[in-house]
């Protein structure tokens, strides 16, 4: 209970001085993650023990895709009047992020199973886990790639897109989501 808790006050407090302060450095999944960390260093605790102390945690992550399918059904008017380029933008987005994430894997001499494990990087964890077992990757290398991800998206990837001139709010969650999956769109959902 404690380390659930622990987690869920930091990330809370980490959320509440994001939107006070108004930074992406502040990024609440990052600062969660170096405070467990350092908490998980400083008690000695195994991460094992402290991943099955807050199963609670990640088991509310294949409902909260679930609750995203509901948020884009409230916009099914939206989306049906520009679905073609909707569906363009994901199509080559996702592209992108898969070649280049295994080309670059490549060139740098990554065995198949890290390029397998990397290849779904750019999709929200539960599907990532998903696609990583099916296609025999490592999927603890997957999650973590997932999240490294979504907050270097999250930190980075509205100012990126602001100085490539990407300005329509359509077209910056597009990019985001198609690049840093839900982290990155919810970064710039206070926007």
């Amino acid at each position: 209970l404690f380390q659930v808790s622990l987690t869920l006050v930091v990330f809370i407090t980490a959320k509440k001085l994001q939107i006070k302060y108004k930074s992406p450095l502040l990024n609440p999944i990052l600062i969660t993650i170096l405070v467990v960390i350092c908490f998980l260093l400083l008690s000695d605790i195994p991460y094992d023990d402290y991943k099955k102390n807050t199963m609670v945690i990640s088991f509310w992550l294949a409902p909260s895709v679930i609750a995203l399918g509901y948020a884009l059904y409230n916009f099914m008017e939206e989306i049906k009047s520009d679905v073609k380029r909707i569906l363009l933008a994901m199509f080559l987005g996702s592209l992108t992020g898969i070649v280049s994430v295994v080309g670059i894997a490549f060139l740098f001499g990554a065995s198949k199973l890290t390029i397998i494990s990397l290849a779904p990087k750019s999709v929200t964890t539960p599907i990532a886990i998903e696609v990583s077992r099916h296609m025999g990757g490592i999927f603890s290398l997957t999650v973590a790639f997932v999240i490294v991800v979504g907050i270097f998206g999250a930190v980075f990837g509205h100012a990126f897109l602001k100085i490539i001139g990407v300005k329509k709010a359509k077209a910056v969650g597009l990019s985001l989501g198609a690049s840093a999956h839900a982290l990155g769109t919810a970064s710039i959902s206070e926007k």
